[in-house]
């Protein structure tokens, strides 16, 4: 599997409520004493890892057994379908592994439950470790702490056709870099091509309003903000795109794929992507290839959108220091720089991407975007909050469609997505 653009299945943490009840004997927010001795069995879960990095796994733990002699590590091995049920029935049946594999929106309910180590409380010593945003990604809004080590990171960059800029009388060594400079570029696209060169071709997600700057959320947790004025200003200028056909008429309905081959055949002028898109950009399409830039993704917060991984240790572990160790020593510098050279991700450790390999071209495509994506990701912001599942995704997308359209309001869109949203928030408890 693709890990580098896996989905994080938010789709199904709704099921995983029933946990509240679960935690018993456990603190909420699990801030367990994870002092002691380093000694016992413990299970480790991972998400669809074992078919393609079977022997990395297996030599991680001999080489954590051999440093800690008296532990054992079982690793098990859950595929992507149903990984989110799956936590939820273990949860729920007292058998959550004592280390888990987990992204932000599956942490979740899991913390609320008390079933998530607090790791501010039980291992501040390892905070330094890791970049602060990161670290930040498995905060929960309305609970204090931390509830996952970051594991692996990943982040796009933006691709850009240097040939449609120049014909629209646009500098292709200046792309646009904020939102406005987007917009105004995009209106100019357009119009010099008469309405034929859209440069977006997707609608805004939630990552847009975050890199905007909208606010997305209070404090508490309990209610979404991404309705106020800095957001309908967003909705207001993408439906000035919209109308002037400087974003793509189908994009109501684009998918990446369909949105990467608007960009392959000129389409469209700009297009987020990965190293894989640059080879296939090379074998289709060899004059786009030539005359593509690279740039980072558009944001007025001077902060790149990026997505998080985590490593969870279960604070009901009747070997918490095992736990612990093992959960850090999978998500340390060293481990977490031989799994990116093995995969298209990035580590979440302090200093790691100032290595050689994330800092010096070799004139492979591979390289090329792998250091523009490593230089964004120093300070990226992972904006998706980690409680927007799935179904606000869509409820999102459903009115900002009508908002393109003209069916409402940008103001009544986004006021009636915060509402379906915040119907959906109560419903997760």
């Amino acid at each position: 599997m693709r890990i580098s653009r896996r989905a994080f299945a938010a789709a199904a943490v709704a099921v995983l409520l029933p946990l509240s009840a679960c935690g018993s004997g456990g603190e909420q927010g699990g801030s367990g004493d994870a002092s002691g001795k380093v000694e016992g069995d413990i299970t480790f879960q991972t998400w669809n890892l074992r078919a393609n990095f079977k022997p990395y796994f297996e030599g991680l733990i001999a080489e954590f057994e051999k440093k800690y002699p008296g532990t054992d590590v079982k690793w098990v091995d859950q595929p992507a379908e149903g990984y989110a049920d799956k936590i939820s029935a273990d949860a729920a049946g007292g058998t959550l592994p004592d280390v888990v594999n987990v992204s932000p929106d599956l942490v979740a309910p899991l913390a609320k439950a008390g079933l998530a180590l607090d790791l501010d409380k039980a291992a501040p010593q390892y905070r330094k470790e890791y970049l602060p945003g990161a670290w930040d990604g498995h905060r929960i809004p309305g609970m204090t702490g931390t509830y996952a080590f970051p594991w692996y990171l990943n982040t796009g960059p933006l691709f850009y056709n240097k040939t449609l800029f120049r014909q629209a009388g646009l500098d292709p060594e200046k792309p646009p870099r904020t939102y406005g400079e987007l917009f105004s570029a995009a209106l100019q696209l357009a119009e010099k091509s008469d309405g034929k060169v859209a440069t977006l071709a997707n609608v805004p997600t939630i990552e847009d309003f975050g890199r905007y700057g909208v606010p997305l959320m209070n404090k508490e947790g309990t209610a979404f903000t991404f309705d106020d004025a800095k957001g309908v200003e967003l909705l207001t200028e993408y439906k000035k795109l919209y109308d002037a056909k400087a974003l793509d008429p189908q994009a109501l309905t684009a998918t990446p794929e369909s949105s990467g081959k608007k960009f392959l055949t000129g389409a469209v002028a700009m297009n987020p992507g990965s190293a894989l898109d640059l080879g296939n950009f090379k074998k289709q399409a060899p004059s786009l290839y030539k005359n593509i830039g690279i740039t980072d993704q558009i944001t007025s917060t001077g902060h790149v959108n990026m997505y998080v991984m985590g490593v969870m240790v279960n604070s009901q572990s009747k070997r918490k220091p095992a736990a612990v160790a093992f959960a850090h020593f999978v998500t340390d510098a060293a481990h977490q720089m031989s799994f990116a050279k093995k995969v298209a991700i990035f580590p979440s450790t302090a200093g790691s991407l100032d290595d050689p390999y994330f800092t010096k071209e070799d004139g492979t495509d591979e390289t090329r975007v792998r250091v523009a994506a490593a230089k964004s990701l120093k300070t990226a912001v992972n904006y998706t909050p980690v409680l927007f599942s799935e179904q606000m995704k869509i409820a999102l997308r459903n009115e900002v469609a009508k908002a393109l359209q003209g069916k409402q309001s940008p103001k009544e869109a986004l006021d009636n997505a915060v509402k379906e949203c915040d119907r959906l928030l109560k419903q997760q408890g």
